[in-house]
């Protein structure tokens, strides 16, 4: 089933990692994004899961995976779906923004391993409609990124909940401060595999540091985002976001903001991608998001309606979100991590 999704030779943390993996041991990963770690805490989880031989239960699944957002959820859902259904398991992703009662439902029916934000999680937890007393194997993805955003307090509090004795799965760029308490805490006698240094990607940066008087920082950043590509930037709170789009539109840069304050309908219809040729009359050009958070959104592109024929009455600038020939959606979408 791998060679057939083209992958045929392991990457360098899937080499190191699924063999201890599979082996029973606590592992360690420190590995880029992007590095194959899904399929290195991926492979074992679910060849360990199907094998382990106990039964499918309602609302008690046997593996867990935490990780810091709904994008990620999503992707390592999608990734190792149809590898489950290979082995006969069933796998469920739980994350806020969509309804708690359908997800109740598909944890009533039963689920082998469950891929969950650590607040989602809580929330059904909370309500007693899932239980963490069966949990053999506990991974943690992106460890760094939920101690960057906050998320210990949870975390701790959701691996407090799985039985001791299991086996866990650490996956992080980092491993130091307060990953390193994780490691102490809940880790036994694990494996470390370290495939790349955090310090690489920084070395392909281009720094710079500018020191500029606060009439000036609208302009300087309109000249950094008005640069060909994708452009984010973070700002302190969520006014100041909605200020400085509406501050960079005027100043001829299409922009948009992305903040707590966004409902997750509006947010989501705000994440496409282009079509591969724009609309009879409309002209592409660049976007850039202006966020309060780490996550890390599908820029918004934008087109400008010159008599679109296909969208009558629209007001200039046209929004593909609001356009009846709207573009597919991006194929994910990040907001709020609950």
């Amino acid at each position: 089933m791998l060679g057939a999704r083209g992958v045929t030779t392991p990457r360098p943390i899937q080499a190191r990692s699924v063999p201890d993996g599979l082996a029973g041991r606590d592992v360690l990963g420190r590995a880029e994004t992007g590095s194959g770690k899904t399929l290195a805490f991926g492979l074992p989880l679910l060849v360990r899961t199907a094998t382990a031989g106990s039964q499918r239960t309602a609302r008690q699944p046997r593996g867990l995976v935490l990780v810091p957002t709904r994008e990620l959820a999503d992707q390592v859902h999608d990734e190792l779906l149809p590898l489950a259904a290979a082995f006969g398991l069933r796998l469920l992703a739980v994350y806020g923004g969509v309804p708690l009662g359908r997800q109740i439902q598909q944890l009533r029916r039963g689920t082998d391993i469950v891929v969950a934000t650590p607040g989602r999680l809580l929330d059904l937890l909370g309500q007693g409609a899932c239980s963490l007393d069966r949990v053999d194997i506990a991974v943690l993805d992106e460890a760094d990124h939920m101690a960057d955003m906050g998320f210990l307090p949870a975390v701790t509090s959701l691996l407090d909940r799985v039985p001791p004795g299991g086996q866990r799965l650490l996956f992080s760029a980092t491993l130091d401060g307060q990953v390193d308490t994780l490691i102490r805490r809940y880790l036994t006698d694990p494996v470390r595999h370290t495939v790349a240094s955090t310090a690489a990607s920084a070395a392909r940066m281009d720094h710079q540091i500018r020191t500029v008087e606060a009439t000036d920082k609208v302009a300087v950043a309109a000249e950094l985002a008005g640069h060909p590509g994708r452009t984010l930037v973070f700002v302190r709170t969520k006014h100041r976001a909605a200020r400085l789009a509406r501050q960079l539109d005027r100043a001829g840069v299409r922009a948009g903001a992305l903040h707590g304050n966004l409902a997750q309908p509006p947010v989501r219809s705000r994440c496409w991608w282009p079509p591969t040729s724009p609309p009879a009359g409309s002209t592409w050009t660049g976007s850039a998001w202006w966020s309060t958070s780490t996550h890390r959104p599908s820029p918004r592109p934008t087109c400008t309606a010159r008599d679109a024929p296909h969208a009558p009455g629209l007001r200039a600038p046209w929004s593909p979100w609001s356009c009846p020939s709207r573009p597919a959606r991006s194929p994910g979408c990040t907001g709020a991590p609950r």
